[in-house]
């Protein structure tokens, strides 16, 4: 299976505007992702609360499909819990803030700060923690649509969150459904 989106280029994007201004730094992360994959990501966001595995965030998708999505995750209080464990690759590339993680059989955390590269491999599970003002962009590749019963659960049945789910769905499926039609999947 072919991605459109390479991991190496993202994270040189990523890095490249660690130590910008709050909101200069995402808007110059999209617009450097843009130029290097035009017509590819989503230049108008919308900001949703995200609750999954324990864990609340913000997020704004800048691209999705059957087998990659690509948004900006982040919280300016801090959160932690569990990563899930996927049928996908999720690579998380700090831009500013910091990241703890551990894995099984780790009893020592791993820090991960701007310009930072973690990654999560394929049906690996993480325990992990953003500090405050923890901003990543996120990659993921792999069975996308088997991910989302844990970006959901906790919006739908345990804060019951349903506007957030609402355009989280409406959000990732408009984006996904116009990629079906160029015949990306």
């Amino acid at each position: 299976m072919g991605y459109i989106f390479d991991p190496e280029v993202l994270h040189t994007i990523s890095k490249s505007v660690v130590g910008l201004p709050h909101d200069e730094m995402f808007k110059a992360l999209i617009e450097k992702i843009d130029a290097h994959y035009p017509n590819r990501i989503v230049k108008k966001t919308r900001w949703v609360f995200n609750t999954a595995n324990g864990a609340m965030g913000t997020m704004t998708i800048l691209y999705g499909s059957l087998s990659e999505y690509i948004l900006i995750f982040g919280t300016p209080i801090g959160t932690e819990g569990h990563s899930g464990r996927y049928f996908a690759e999720v690579h998380d590339f700090v831009i500013e803030g910091e990241m703890w993680t551990y894995h099984e059989n780790e009893t020592t955390r791993n820090t991960f700060l701007p310009g930072d590269w973690a990654i999560l491999p394929f049906r690996k599970a993480k325990g992990y923690c953003i500090k405050e003002n923890g901003w990543m962009l996120e990659y993921a590749r792999g069975v996308i649509p088997a991910m989302l019963p844990m970006g959901i659960w906790d919006n739908l049945f345990s804060n019951l969150d349903i506007r957030s789910l609402w355009f989280t769905f409406w959000d990732y499926g408009k984006i996904t459904i116009r990629e079906l039609l160029k015949g990306k999947i």
